[in-house]
């Protein structure tokens, strides 16, 4: 069934309704139809687990219902979007985040206890996870956002300033993370010296695709899948975000132009990364398709 709409939010809309889970369908309607915070909370507190996690494929790339240090930043994004992360909700997921924490304080990208649950092949379940930028960035960045103190984020701040300073090599993940974190950092001038570092890396190892007609000439990093480029929009998600100041003006509008133009014919957007499962991919698309349509109308594009 295609969308009779003629717009890219009608056409959105059509697609949200049709294929979105309630969290999703809750959040499009608070963000693009004036919805209620407290529904999408609602809809949100169905993933939490008696140890203040969240679980139960929030993140759709890990199955199964138990708390994972990934589920709990999506919760976070949620939270942010609604004006609600903070209070005892937060107090709550802090808890967690300290029980699953390792030994200097910061998250593993999974916890063993989903070893036995379907997940993504390409993400692994260790004994002894390490410390991982990818999940602990957001969170810490996210938090600080929302000005919520707690004894966990001292390590886990260090941690990342640590991590952030010390990249060399990078994949497009990774810098998403570390943006979210330097977009948030306390310490300003800290921040904006590690985002003039950090953007010159994803300029000289072309992560960021500026060039959208000639995507291909651009590198793949390894392990990625075929098509998994980012794109200038996927760095620079807001026009007041630290990696908006590594693009021209021109690359940034090339790059909207793109994203306007990847919406399909169901209305919604595609996931590019690989597909190993059909329930992943559907869930997928309504979250990608939302975060698509925030950030066009961050950039003031019509919708």
């Amino acid at each position: 069934m295609a969308p009779t709409g003629s717009s890219p939010l009608t056409r959105a809309e059509h697609f949200i309704w049709l294929t979105a889970r309630v969290l999703e369908q809750r959040l499009f309607a608070y963000e693009f139809l004036g919805g209620d915070a407290e529904a999408v909370e609602t809809a949100l507190a169905a993933y939490r687990n008696t140890d203040d996690g969240y679980g139960h494929a929030l993140e759709p790339d890990l199955r199964g219902p138990v708390s994972q240090p990934l589920h709990t930043a999506t919760a976070l994004r949620v939270l942010d979007r609604i004006g609600r992360c903070g209070g005892q909700r937060v107090e709550r997921i802090c808890r967690y985040l300290t029980q699953v924490s390792t030994d200097d304080g910061a998250l593993p990208a999974l916890d063993p206890s989903l070893r036995g649950y379907p997940a993504a092949p390409w993400i692994p379940i260790l004994d002894n996870p390490p410390s991982d930028l990818l999940a602990t960035g957001p969170v810490v960045g996210l938090l600080h956002r929302n000005e919520v103190w707690h004894a966990w984020l001292f390590r886990a701040t260090d941690y990342c300033w640590r991590a952030v300073e010390s990249l060399d090599k990078t994949h497009p993940y990774e810098v998403h993370a570390s943006v979210t974190f330097l977009d948030s950092a306390p310490d300003r001038p800290r921040a904006e010296a590690a985002a003039r570092r950090l953007g010159g890396l994803v300029r000289d190892q072309r992560l960021a695709v500026t060039e959208p007609a000639r995507a291909t000439d651009f590198p793949l990093s390894p392990g990625y899948g075929p098509g998994e480029y980012h794109y200038v929009h996927d760095f620079a998600r807001t026009p007041d975000s630290l990696a908006r100041r590594w693009f021209t003006d021109e690359e940034v509008e090339r790059s909207l132009d793109f994203l306007v133009s990847e919406q399909r014919d169901d209305g919604g957007w595609s996931i590019n990364w690989r597909k190993w499962a059909p329930g992943t991919e559907l869930e997928s698309r309504p979250i990608v398709t939302i975060e698509a349509l925030l950030k066009l109308r961050a950039y003031g594009r019509p919708l």
